[in-house]
């Protein structure tokens, strides 16, 4: 019986291995996927009021989210191609690039960037324009392939995950549940999915919210400053800075910097050095309004019950130095477990018991 336990159990410790090993070479992907799980288990448990099946208010869930995101890539890709193609075109009209050093001959022959149609894209392979991207993309094939392969597959482990996480989360949660003892599991388990989904969905509240601000600041000056130091597409570079106020330290800056160079460069290209002023203005006002006192008033809502402000902010801090760019999304969540354990299973394991009290609503006689 010993010798048939010990079969079983050398086996399960190999098929462990095994997962364990699958798990850490995507494991960017399933932490994208869990991160997209409790930023969005919210949003699919309101969906049962609407009395949908489960799978629909799934794929409801994620379409809500990943659909948008995607349109606001591509529509975001195809202004830059525009932009650059109206910028190429124009170049004549920016003097201050006649004093930069060396030839500039590349540049001129990056001016005609085809139509973005059929026809155009068709017209421009006969008259030979594509020739340097087609070679390009055939001495690296190797390389453009590895890369789309790869970002295609993880997208697909992230969709798949995500959809039976909000199918099946309970079935996950109920096994887990199997190996309770003396209500240790339970506790810590109920304690720390409530900690994630408050922290992660925080989150997601927190990058919406601040977009929302961005656009309307961004679109309240250029109703306020002169044509010439308007910012280029405010609703789209609002949006693009509620997504960055995820990165840890440079966040929003990545995005409104940018801008704010992209609002100074007609204005220096003409000569009329008064309208800066604006731009000037732009900045102060961007750093206070969007990058200042949303953080300031909703971090501290939007970090859970027992997750420190201070250690959520080092964790989006430190993970992506640690893991690379999926410690963004993996920190946070082994700090929120880590607290968690901390302040709910730790102290029963070393033996300390709660101490008996009521529930927080409800006051003791003595109070009155």
């Amino acid at each position: 019986m010993n010798e048939r336990r010990m079969i079983v159990a050398l086996f399960g410790v190999a098929v462990g291995v095994v997962v364990a090993y699958m798990a850490y070479r995507f494991i960017a992907a399933i932490t994208v996927a869990v991160f997209v799980y409790y930023s969005s288990r919210r949003f699919h448990k309101g969906l049962v009021r609407l009395r949908l099946p489960r799978r629909t208010r799934a794929v409801l869930t994620l379409s809500v989210l990943g659909v948008p995101l995607v349109l606001l890539i591509s529509y975001t890709v195809v202004l830059l191609v525009v932009e650059l193609r109206t910028f190429l075109a124009n170049l004549e009209e920016y003097p201050m690039f006649d004093v930069l050093p060396g030839s500039h001959s590349w540049i001129e022959s990056l001016g005609e960037v085809p139509e973005l149609t059929f026809q155009g894209l068709l017209a421009a392979h006969q008259d030979g324009a594509l020739d340097p991207f087609i070679d390009f993309a055939v001495e690296h094939a190797g390389f453009l392939s590895s890369v789309v392969v790869g970002f295609l597959l993880n997208l697909l482990i992230v969709t798949v995950v995500a959809y039976y996480l909000l199918l099946d989360g309970g079935r996950v949660r109920g096994w887990l549940l199997r190996f309770d003892d003396d209500a240790i599991v339970r506790e810590y388990l109920e304690a720390a999915d409530e900690e994630l989904e408050a922290v992660l969905f925080g989150n997601l509240l927190n990058v919406i919210i601040i977009s929302v601000v961005a656009i309307v600041v961004y679109m309240g000056y250029n109703v306020a400053a002169p044509p010439l130091a308007e910012v280029p597409y405010p609703a789209l570079a609002g949006a693009l800075t509620g997504i960055a106020s995820l990165i840890p330290v440079l966040g929003m800056k990545i995005v409104y910097v940018p801008l704010a160079v992209a609002a100074a460069l007609p204005v220096l290209a003409s000569g009329d050095t008064s309208a800066l002023v604006y731009i000037a203005g732009f900045v102060v006002v961007v750093v206070v309004l969007v990058d200042t006192i949303p953080d300031l008033l909703l971090r501290p809502y939007l970090s859970g019950k027992r997750t420190h402000v201070g250690l959520l902010m080092l964790a989006y801090i430190f993970g992506p130095i640690v893991f690379g760019f999926y410690g963004l999304f993996l920190a946070p969540i082994i700090l929120v477990l880590g607290l968690t354990f901390a302040d709910t299973a730790l102290p029963r394991l070393l033996g300390v018991q709660p101490e008996p009290g009521l529930p927080p609503d409800q006051r003791r006689l003595d109070e009155f």
